[in-house]
């Protein structure tokens, strides 16, 4: 066609109609795309080009009158059906709604009118040459790439979303049970109303759909509650309460390379030993019974004194047991010291107090010939109820201030 008018049929003209002009057919992307995959696209990112589920439908329906699977190459991107076609096409829907949400597709840039000299849509041969008056998908293919990066940037928004939102319920989680074990530990403290009141109260929110920002504010609160908690239950004043009894066990002596001061745990007493033990194969031997390790005389701040070592391998204050586990999980690989090795004395020594011995071995690691033949050793030591690791701290400390 020699020439593109730019008026609709009887409607007056509006910024949209100018801005088409202004797109010249070589920045029409070469490659096709598919029109439903582009149809599903544009669903996902429909916020970002403002339209709404009816607009989609009534574009469905324009998509379903072209006839090649996808947009593009040099196929004439021109559908020219009629009001009463589309309306049929699209269930019944009224001619005035059709047009009402055809012409916000038409607002939005996605689509076209290119009417005839009498308002009629049809296609026309001149030879050769074939004139179409109707609808232009063309700008919904020049758009492609940006409804394509569109809708990426929800599905990430989207996968942020219910990211958080596991973090939040796992947190909410760990909150009711941080209170009942806290009512254990101190009972008749105000905090444990709070933890289970916020618990229930953000169970109650999630119930929702929340936003990311609502989401975020929610994790903020929780995250300081949660660090109040373990405060109270293994915080400072905890660890004053047993700094007495780890520094009454401290003792000093000289050892060889690849020796550390160890703690002597009680010896059995011969009642003890020779009262016989639980049946392997009997009843109660299938019965799985509690962890009932505790936690390490030492407080974990002399933890941290003795060993300054930690500081350089990890990020960040250690002011809880599972922070300082998550430091030993984090430098155990660099010491050479494999997991089979790093499981066992988990299991015989408990996570705390293995953890202590290997921030306490990363302090002496130019001393130690083979690091997991030692952990194993004092694994061994362990099991056999030969092994503290209050000394092997204190022994470091003491090491620090005679230098």
């Amino acid at each position: 066609m020699e020439y593109t008018p730019i008026s609709p049929f009887m409607r007056p003209i509006s910024r949209a109609h100018l801005r088409v002009v202004k797109r010249p057919e070589a920045s029409l992307p070469a490659r096709p795309v598919g029109k439903w995959d582009l149809l599903r696209e544009l669903s996902k990112a429909q916020a970002a080009f403002g339209i709404s589920e009816r607009d989609l439908g009534v574009l469905q329906g324009l998509l379903s009158f072209f006839p090649d699977a996808a947009l593009g190459g040099n196929a004439e991107m021109v559908v020219f059906p009629s009001n009463k076609a589309i309306c049929e096409r699209l269930n019944g829907m009224p001619c005035s709604t059709m047009r009402r949400h055809l012409g916000r597709l038409v607002a939005a840039g996605l689509l076209v009118r290119r009417d005839s000299p009498n308002g009629k849509r049809y296609v026309r041969k001149h030879g050769h040459a074939r004139v179409a008056f109707g609808i232009d998908l063309s700008p919904l293919h020049a758009r492609a790439e940006e409804i394509a990066r569109a809708a990426e940037a929800v599905r990430e928004a989207e996968d942020r979303v219910r990211r958080l939102r596991e973090v939040v319920s796992l947190m909410r989680r760990d909150l009711a049970a941080l209170a009942e074990f806290g009512e254990e530990i101190r009972p008749r403290l105000g905090l444990w109303d709070q933890l289970r009141d916020t618990a229930a109260l953000t169970a109650r929110a999630l119930r929702r759909k929340l936003s990311l920002e609502d989401l975020s504010t929610i994790r903020a609160d929780l995250e300081a509650l949660l660090d109040q908690a373990r405060n109270v239950i293994d915080g400072p004043e905890t660890e004053e309460m047993n700094t007495n009894d780890a520094r009454s066990g401290q003792h000093h002596h000289k050892t060889e390379k690849d020796s550390i001061d160890f703690e002597p745990a009680l010896t059995k007493s011969p009642a003890m030993a020779d009262a016989p033990g639980p049946d392997p194969d009997g009843p109660e031997a299938d019965v799985e019974r509690p962890d009932t390790r505790p936690l390490p005389k030492i407080p974990l701040h002399l933890v941290i004194t003795g060993c300054p070592s930690l500081r350089t391998f990890h990020q960040g204050d250690i002011r809880h047991w599972h922070q300082l586990f998550d430091a030993a999980c984090h430098i155990r690989p660099a010491m050479g010291i494999n997991a089979s090795t790093w499981e066992d004395a988990q299991r015989i020594m408990g996570p705390e107090q293995a953890s202590i011995v290997v921030v306490a071995m990363l302090e002496r690691f130019a001393e130690i010939r083979s690091p997991g033949g030692y952990l194993r050793a004092l694994t061994t030591k362990a099991a056999a109820g030969e092994f503290s690791c209050g000394p092997m701290v204190m022994a470091l400390i003491g090491r620090r201030e005679a230098a």
